[in-house]
């Protein structure tokens, strides 16, 4: 199976770490412009340039709660692209703490980065591939909005929960126009500081035996993420949308 997106127009938001840079270099690599867009632009500088495989990659600023933001970021990639990978969100250095214990504010911030951001960006690419007739959306969600999430935090878990149904009504409405809209939901991988803590924050015995309770006996790398996404985003996936993909290496219980 050969995948090659040359003549394609990408969009990456949330390429600075881990996941999102490896699905940026994925899909320059084969053959895609990609805009890849972060509140931390400058982190995106050794991404830039063309690739040896035709692609090229672009950096560019973007707050993924902001409209007006996300807008420059469509305009500036041509206004109609051919895919749209959101992978911004996390925790926003929050920690868990007792539900009574968690303020409206906190609860927000970590539901805006998570699924709002999501539903603007969507909203901000669906017209250009509507008259396209075709377009590949893509969040990357997580194995906590399947089942409960790792971290403790009840917003992200809400979050991730709430992007799994946005897809599936997306799909839902997008179908016709001739766009799927899919999420790929990783297991645990320390790709940033806040995961990195909460790996850091679990017992030396916990964290010996996580690998065990793997089916695939090791932890994920982003790459495992971006094959995946290299899939849906191709026309092998053209009759797969408003599903969710565990890619945890394990199945999930």
């Amino acid at each position: 199976m050969l995948i090659r997106f040359d003549g394609k127009t990408a969009i990456v938001a949330g390429a600075a770490r881990g996941i999102g840079q490896a699905i940026a270099r994925s899909l320059a690599g084969d053959g895609a412009e990609v805009f890849a867009c972060d509140l931390l632009v400058e982190a995106l500088a050794p991404l830039t340039g063309k690739t040896a495989t035709g692609g090229a990659i672009h950096a560019l600023p973007v707050d993924v709660t902001d409209e007006a933001s996300i807008r420059a970021v469509v305009e500036a990639a041509g206004g109609a692209v051919d895919i749209l990978v959101y992978v911004a969100g996390g925790v926003r250095g929050q920690r868990p703490k007792p539900l009574e214990d968690v303020g409206a504010d906190e609860f927000d911030a970590v539901v805006d980065v998570n699924l709002k951001g999501a539903f603007l960006f969507a909203k901000a690419v669906a017209p250009g591939m509507k008259t396209k007739g075709s377009g590949r959306i893509i969040t990357i969600s997580s194995r906590a909005g399947l089942v409960t999430s790792l971290t403790g935090i009840q917003s992200y878990a809400a979050a991730k929960h709430g992007q799994v149904g946005l897809v599936k009504q997306l799909a839902q409405e997008l179908g016709p126009a001739g766009i799927t809209v899919n999420s790929v939901a990783p297991g645990f991988m320390a790709t940033s500081p806040d995961y990195e803590r909460q790996w850091a924050s679990y017992t030396p015995e916990f964290r010996a035996g996580f690998t065990e309770r793997i089916a695939m006996r090791r932890m994920g790398r982003p790459e495992d993420i971006a094959d995946a996404v290299t899939f849906l985003a191709s026309d092998f996936a053209s009759w797969i949308t408003g599903q969710t993909l565990p890619v945890t290496g394990a199945p999930l219980v």
